[in-house]
């Protein structure tokens, strides 16, 4: 998970500029072609294996982290024959786009992290990135103001996957179908919640290439559990929510200064993605066939009331917890277990994000009696390219090098919060030693729960979180908030084309990603 949860991609085309050299080159060069220029251009490109090979452990992780787990410089972190930008061919590449222009906007907050592979990138493929940084508090607007207009001002963009229905409803992202076919992307490696979720839209194909792959998780001290009495362990730890709520208590008192439980329950979305964690364990769904919202029943009811249960031996402010707070006090080593993102298990154990060492253990989601294994998929950003794009298969090739696997493991390894969502990259055993949290992470994937992203997913996610909050505060009862957010969601659907006899998003093709492990036996 990023620090900032909206930055968001994108970039404008240069066709006149583009075009106008091309002519002017032809008409001082006897006539040579464009396509010639462009060969040229390639021939002038360094050698892609000699670049690739300065795509490594050596060059792009810290070095406080190397030596940490012993990493060497050529340890691959990945399997190279799922690693895109090894297997892809940089000739063909070259041959067709070298010399062409892809401008890509980004929230401000990312742009350092992006510049870094401006270059490499460039001397691989011949095609020139241009970052245009928007801040981060108004990309969405920003974004939404350039698809509207009918002419957007970019060829991709990377944004918050819960605005993917918003986006993909009103046809601005161009499908992404022929391009992963004609260049071999691995799509298939990534975890069917990434593929169904930041990927495919409903049954409009592949529209995206996931990113940032977040899951949220549970992260205990083992070092407060034994003061209680409590060997830590993956499975046997906490094996239900009820037995959460049970030791919280004991403890929010074992250490002072370490509060018993952590969690987000600020206003807003922050508070609408841990009741969605909680509660998809009692078996809640947001959606029945028809779109009808029904989180109001028992499941989603439960799951709030667990929250509140938990909420009397958490730290001190969760109502104001947002991820930052949340993020401080848990590295900060001021919570014994604490509900949050995947990258929580990773910066823990590292000196210069955290107090807390090798103190750390992730464990499986809790389970609930007569509930469901359902890890959730929440947040997390995606990957697009636009419809109106005249150069969407540069434009796509470049976030094919941007989201490649070593480059993903390399994010993982560097504990910067940006997720791999590929199975070559999380099951391979040299990642697990340098990221606490992988193994248990990968296997949940496979039972993983996510909300559908319809259009105006987020408003939903923000009106369902102010009601709970409010719940979590002693204003309202689980009940009666739930209830009353039934109503708002079902009129923020009806605004946008739904219970009009033609949905704007099929229900059929979107429910096998909403549950993962439907039918599947537990990891453990």
């Amino acid at each position: 998970m990023l620090t900032t949860k909206t930055g968001v991609m994108s970039r404008r085309s240069l066709l006149k500029s583009t075009a106008a050299a091309g002519a002017a080159l032809a008409a001082g060069t006897g006539g040579v072609s464009l396509f010639n220029v462009r060969s040229a251009y390639a021939q002038n490109l360094p050698n892609p294996a000699d670049v690739l090979a300065k795509i490594n452990v050596g060059n792009m992780v810290k070095k406080e982290y190397r030596d940490q787990y012993g990493l060497g410089d050529n340890d691959e972190l990945w399997d190279p024959t799922k690693d895109w930008i090894r297997t892809v061919d940089w000739e063909a590449v070259r041959k067709e786009h070298a010399g062409k222009t892809v401008r890509f906007a980004i929230g401000a907050a990312d742009r350092e992290s992006a510049q870094e592979q401006i270059e490499p990138f460039a001397q691989l493929s011949g095609i020139k990135i241009e970052l245009v940084a928007i801040p981060d508090d108004s990309m969405y607007d920003k974004v939404v103001a350039e698809f509207l207009s009918g002419n957007a001002s970019f060829d991709a963009i990377q944004f918050f996957s819960p605005w993917l229905g918003d986006f993909a409803a009103q046809g601005f992202l161009k499908p992404l179908d022929e391009y992963v076919a004609k260049w071999k992307l691995p799509f298939d490696d990534f975890y069917e919640t990434y593929q169904r979720n930041y990927g495919h839209w409903a049954d409009k194909g592949i529209l995206g290439i996931p990113f940032d792959c977040d899951i949220q998780q549970v992260h205990i001290r083992p070092s407060i559990f034994k003061k209680v009495g409590i060997d830590a362990d993956r499975v046997k730890t906490i094996p239900s929510y009820e037995e959460m709520i049970r030791i919280a208590p004991e403890l929010n008192k074992a250490e002072p200064g370490v509060a018993g439980i952590g969690m987000m329950c600020g206003r807003g979305f922050w508070a609408t993605y841990t009741w969605q964690h909680i509660s998809a364990q009692y078996g809640m769904m947001l959606f029945d066939q028809n779109w009808e919202p029904i989180f109001n029943g028992d499941a989603g009811v439960k799951g709030l009331e667990t929250i509140v249960a938990l909420s009397k031996s958490a730290i001190e402010g969760i109502a104001a917890a947002d991820w930052p707070t949340n993020r401080a006090a848990w590295l900060g080593g001021q919570i014994a277990c604490n509900i949050s993102w995947q990258d929580s298990g990773t910066q823990a154990t590292r000196a210069d994000q955290s107090k807390i060492g090798e103190d750390v253990l992730t464990i499986y989601t809790p389970r609930v009696e007569g509930g469901t294994f359902a890890p959730p998929n929440i947040a997390g950003s995606t990957s697009c390219v636009t419809a109106t794009s005249p150069e969407p298969e540069a434009a796509f090739l470049m976030l094919a090098y941007l989201t490649t696997a070593s480059i993903m493991a390399i994010n993982e390894a560097n504990a910067n919060g940006v997720a791999p969502g590929y199975r070559s990259v999380l099951t391979n055993e040299k990642l697990r030693k340098v990221s606490q949290p992988a193994k248990v992470w990968s296997e949940s994937l496979d039972f993983a729960w996510c909300a559908p992203r319809v259009p105006s997913g987020f408003q939903i996610d923000q009106e369902i979180g102010f009601l709970i909050n409010k719940v979590v505060v002693g204003e309202m009862q689980p009940k009666a908030a739930l209830d009353e957010a039934v109503v708002k969601v079902r009129d923020i659907m009806s605004k946008n084309g739904f219970y009009q006899g033609k949905d704007p998003m099929n229900f059929a093709a979107t429910e096998p990603g909403l549950w993962i492990g439907k039918g599947k036996p537990l990891p453990f």
